[in-house]
């Protein structure tokens, strides 16, 4: 956000290359470069990323612009994880995704987690105390993992020491994203 000199904001999205839902990870990608800020989509190879429409259509492909092992946390100001059932099982399982989240988490910068996305914040375990929502199939787990989960179309919890701003599904996109704006416009 560079609307009054301060410095240009950068977000890092981290996916797989099959199955991330098309609009949780395009809409935010668009939205936000549209407003100057530098977004960077790491995968787990520099293949295309094959996105999905309902976690069953084929959706857009993407580009990477580098992959999740080449991606340095510490040059980004927010962490963005978006769903997508089959994208968001596999990358929780990537050892570099663990400490991605968990490089944001100890440093104090923000993480937006979207639908199935919030399985990578469960499995870096670094969800005690905090309130999230996600899609309704991973309330267990966020409960297992210390977390108390809601049903509303976004929640940003800036306790703990870090903000976590998550959200439901595809059709909560708008207020996701203006909480991630909001995020970012705060870091100023």
């Amino acid at each position: 956000m560079t609307d009054n000199g301060t410095k240009q904001r950068k977000v890092l999205a981290v996916v797989t290359n099959y199955g991330v839902e098309q609009d949780e990870l395009v809409v935010p990608v668009e939205h936000l470069r549209g407003a100057g800020v530098q977004v960077d989509v790491a995968a787990v190879s520099m293949d295309d990323i094959a996105t999905l429409v309902g976690d069953k259509d084929p959706g857009k492909s993407v580009r990477p612009d580098l992959t999740l092992d080449d991606a340095d946390p510490t040059d980004y100001d927010l962490l963005l994880i978006p769903g997508g059932t089959l994208n968001a099982d596999t990358l929780r399982l990537q050892s570099a995704t663990t400490g991605i989240v968990r490089s944001f988490t100890d440093s104090g910068r923000p993480v937006a987690a979207i639908c199935h996305g919030p399985w990578a914040v469960v499995e870096a375990d670094v969800l005690t105390g905090k309130r999230l929502t996600s899609y309704a199939s991973l309330r267990t787990d966020i409960r297992n993992a210390g977390g108390e989960w809601t049903d509303e179309p976004v929640v940003t919890d800036g306790s703990g020491g870090w903000t976590l701003i998550t959200s439901r599904n595809p059709g909560d996109l708008e207020p996701f994203v203006q909480e991630i704006r909001t995020a970012l416009a705060a870091l100023a």
